[in-house]
């Protein structure tokens, strides 16, 4: 199976996006297809044996559209905005002349509209062949889109919202192109010969309006996309045999040393190897404090060095920068579809037909009742004028386009449209302690040796932790580099997961883990329980040592908890959120910084493989449960996990296993990831019942329900004017959640 990610041009309405789901969907070895109206591009996943991209272009193409690889370069963006500057000024151009005609020929229209007789307006501008000759180039020039739309829909078997419009709007001009040519035919059913051209003109320039400003305000939901291309730089100052260098960013290659001095962007992600200073991240994690940086420290390309100049090793560039997999993450988001959508499609699929069966109905019921030709086509007509099936189209994928690019903005990564939705459900959140609620970098403490010379016991434990990969052994070997100890090598090392490591240094068998694996080896500790109890209490990790199975001292090693860790936890608490901290390492010091940070329930010592189960069997108490992690023992419990939320700083397992990504590692986002889910929902489902309502009143209105009751019926011209701004409203509501901005109050 292969994905595939097309741009769409032609499009319409909510209605094309479903016929071109449909016609890929019926393509041999196509899994899934989803279309997003609001950024018009289609995601196809498909069996490579059986169907290729140039049969799905095809096949796209045969129906109407145009379907074209999309590039994420900034180039790419720059047409994509000037298409869309193109559009608008062809619209605004349509607009105009049918705005300055539709004036005219309304103006035309008053004494039929009003009974009276208006000296003001000469007879010649109420003539039908004046108000022909004006009509025809608005209904043939900007009507044009609406009729080729529909012919190719009507060609394909399908009805889109261009068929409403070519249906509704030639209704109204033909029937006025009768009377014109004809009127003896309705004197004679003792109807008056009146026209209708300015319906026909004034509904058609009141949708394209709608469209102008739907045109540009969807451009602005894509805002988020163009702002995070505008953060990259666009020359590195690279060192190459003593000399510097300004080259543009495409030939940075990896491992160039790259001069960033106060005041410029970081070109690339790499490692700083001279030179301190500090740098403003907040551009792409969200935190608005600037982070210092020494030698060794990572630095991400695209953020702003301060105040000192820095030497960088280039270690990422291109496609494999940070920021250009931020890129790829939003646009992936934005083109996903959430769930609650769904309903929104299914009626999008029948809402045209249904609509033109209730139009004719209405014709039909008006013509009986009545015997009235005028009064059932006027109505008829305002049936299909008033549908909107694009309200419906936009009302989600707008929202989850402004929604991911806002989080994207506050360092939240998120990676399709389903887990942001299913974050504001979140019941239960399951923290991993090491690097998530600490820091991650662990310090020795305290160490403490029986029977040997402390130096002695430390050279053998630092060679059996050197082969280790655990932060805990990380910390023992630095802190042994750091007592000038020589580390000798070591045989038959082997790592015993959620338990300790062992290995032979000489001819001495050396253990070092859990007080729970030395039980498990048989070896007494009951000397050093006391001191090991002690330092748990005071929220230490306490690792034991053995060699040639007999207990020899103990390491106590601490790892400071975030500053931000106590805050979050407790704002997740006032959002009615349990919150769970999950951990291998002991009770008592599990159960410290438990303490430390407000959390009441923990798992502790707990196995690599274990936390699996724990995050079921949380799930089967009928939560909705998230994990929060950030190594790689973490990533079969964050893909269990409802939602799955990495650490940014941590690895990059975690984060591919993640369904949210928390770029500065700070457990803040948590929070921020939660209210900008709360917020994005909120928003869609205003949209919905804004576009389900609208449809649900505006179509039975259109068609004469109130007349029995209050003698009123729509005029086609008001339900134009209610079409066209349905879809800008809902678009524009979407663009509320720009202004969202973390309370981190709940």
């Amino acid at each position: 199976m292969d994905k595939i990610t097309l741009k769409l041009r032609g499009m319409h309405c909510a209605s094309c996006a479903s016929s071109i789901e449909s016609v890929t969907r019926s393509l041999p070895g196509v899994a899934s297809s989803n279309v997003n109206f609001a950024i018009e591009q289609v995601t196809v996943e498909y069996d490579v044996g059986k169907t290729s991209p140039n049969a799905i272009q095809t096949a796209i193409a045969n129906i109407g559209f145009e379907a074209i690889l999309p590039n994420a370069s900034k180039d790419s963006q720059d047409i994509d905005k000037k298409l869309r500057l193109a559009e608008s000024q062809r619209l605004t151009r349509k607009v105009w002349l049918g705005g300055v005609i539709g004036t005219i020929l309304v103006i035309g229209s008053l004494p039929m509209m009003t009974g009276l007789n208006i000296a003001l307006i000469p007879a010649w501008v109420s003539s039908a062949w004046f108000q022909l000759c004006l009509a025809l180039p608005v209904q043939v020039w900007c009507g044009s889109s609406f009729y080729i739309g529909a012919w190719k829909a009507f060609k394909n078997h399908t009805a889109t919202m261009d068929t409403l419009i070519a249906l509704g709007t030639l209704a109204a001009f033909s029937y006025s192109l009768t009377v014109t040519f004809n009127p003896s035919f309705f004197t004679a059913q003792g109807l008056q010969p009146e026209v209708y051209y300015e319906v026909s003109v004034v509904v058609m320039t009141l949708i394209l309006l709608g469209k102008l400003f739907e045109n540009r305000a969807k451009g602005e939901t894509s805002d988020a996309i163009r702002k995070l291309m505008g953060l990259q730089a666009k020359t590195a100052r690279v060192l190459r045999d003593g000399k510097e260098f300004d080259l543009p960013i495409e030939d940075v290659q990896v491992g160039d040393v790259i001069l960033v001095r106060p005041g410029e962007k970081i070109p690339v992600d790499g490692e700083a190897i001279a030179g301190n200073s500090t740098v403003d991240e907040s551009m792409v994690t969200g935190e608005s404090i600037p982070i210092e940086k020494n030698i060794g420290d990572r630095v991400i390309g695209a953020t702003m060095n301060k105040t000192g100049s820095l030497q960088i090793k280039a270690s990422h560039v291109g496609k494999d920068t940070v920021l250009s997999q931020i890129v790829d993450l939003v646009q992936q988001a934005q083109g996903s579809k959430a769930p609650i959508q769904r309903l929104a499609d299914r009626v999008t699929g029948w809402f045209v037909p249904v609509v033109i069966s209730i139009a004719i109905a209405t014709f039909l019921i008006w013509f009986n009742i009545m015997g009235n030709l005028t009064l059932a086509t006027i109505s008829a007509v305002g049936v299909l004028i008033i549908a909107c099936p694009c309200a419906l189209g936009l009302a989600a994928p707008t929202s989850i386009m402004v929604g991911t690019g806002k989080g994207a903005e506050n360092g939240i990564l998120i990676k399709d449209a389903s887990s942001l939705e299913l974050a504001h459900k979140i019941q239960t959140i399951v923290l991993d302690k090491t690097g998530t609620i600490t820091e991650g970098k662990p310090t020795v403490t305290d160490f403490l040796a029986l029977d040997r010379e402390n130096a002695e016991l430390l050279k053998l434990v630092a060679a059996i932790e050197r082969n280790s990969e655990h932060p805990l052994a990380e910390a023992v070997v630095e802190y042994v580099k750091q007592q000038g100890i020589e580390i000798p090598e070591v045989t038959e090392f082997n790592a015993i997961a959620g338990s300790g490591v062992q290995g032979k240094v000489g001819n001495a068998l050396v253990q070092v883990g859990t007080r729970r694996w030395m039980h498990e080896l048989q070896i007494d500790t009951s000397e050093l329980n006391p001191y090991q109890e002690s330092w748990e209490t005071g929220g230490k990790t306490v690792v034991s040592i053995a060699v040639d199975n007999v207990a020899r001292g103990l390491i106590g090693i601490a790892d400071r908890v975030k500053v931000s860790s106590p805050a979050a936890v407790s704002a997740l608490q006032r959002m009615n959120i349990e919150v769970v901290m999950l951990t291998g390492d002991n009770s008592q010091t599990a159960e410290a910084i438990a303490r430390e940070v407000g959390i009441k329930r923990v798992f502790a010592e707990v196995r690599p493989d274990q936390k699996v189960a724990k995050i079921q069997e949380l799930q089967a108490e009928g939560k909705i449960v998230a994990m929060v992690g950030d190594g790689i023992n973490d990533a079969p419990a964050l893909a269990q996990a409802n939602v799955g939320l990495a650490i940014g700083t941590g690895t990059d397992i975690a984060i591919a296993a993640s369904d949210i990504t928390l770029i500065a590692g700070d457990l803040q986002g948590i929070v921020t990831a939660i209210q900008l889910s709360r917020a994005t929902i909120r928003n869609i489902q205003q949209n919905l019942f804004f576009a389900f309502i609208y449809n649900i009143a505006g179509i039975p209105i259109a068609a004469g329900i109130l007349f029995p009751f209050f003698g009123w019926l729509l005029s086609p011209i008001i339900a134009g004017g209610v079409m066209a701004f349905s879809s800008v409203s809902v678009v524009t509501n979407a663009l509320r959640l720009r202004g969202f901005r973390p309370t981190h109050q709940a």
